[in-house]
């Protein structure tokens, strides 16, 4: 998924600057630049205040990269992408034994709250 190009589509179709995305959330135009040629990439506070700005949920930036074959897959909230980003960035410093005993948690967590 490239989020860059993502963002700069979504800001196209709304007719916005980068200019009119900056006054919105104080993030440079230059900034704004670097990450829609790929050459950032953008934290998930700062997708939200791109988002935030652009008057779409945050989602959206994600939605975009599923193609349209999947339409099993369920439209994650914004709690749920926040949520998984920050599974994402803590599992990648653990071993396969503990990501393994993590989902078992998470699994029987889920079983137990049905």
């Amino acid at each position: 998924m490239k989020i860059g190009e993502t963002i700069r589509n979504h800001r196209l179709q709304r007719s916005m600057s980068q200019g009119d995305i900056e006054k919105r959330t104080g993030l440079l135009r230059c900034y704004l630049s670097r990450v829609e040629n790929g050459h950032t990439i953008p934290s998930l506070d700062t997708l939200a205040k791109i988002a935030s700005a652009m008057d779409i949920p945050l989602s959206q930036f994600f939605a975009d990269g599923v193609p349209n074959g999947h339409k099993g897959l369920p439209q994650l909230s914004d709690d749920e992408v926040r949520f998984l980003s920050q599974m994402r960035r803590y599992s990648a410093s653990l071993n396969d034994s503990d990501r393994k005993l993590v989902l078992a948690m998470v699994k029987k967590m889920a079983a137990s709250g049905k």
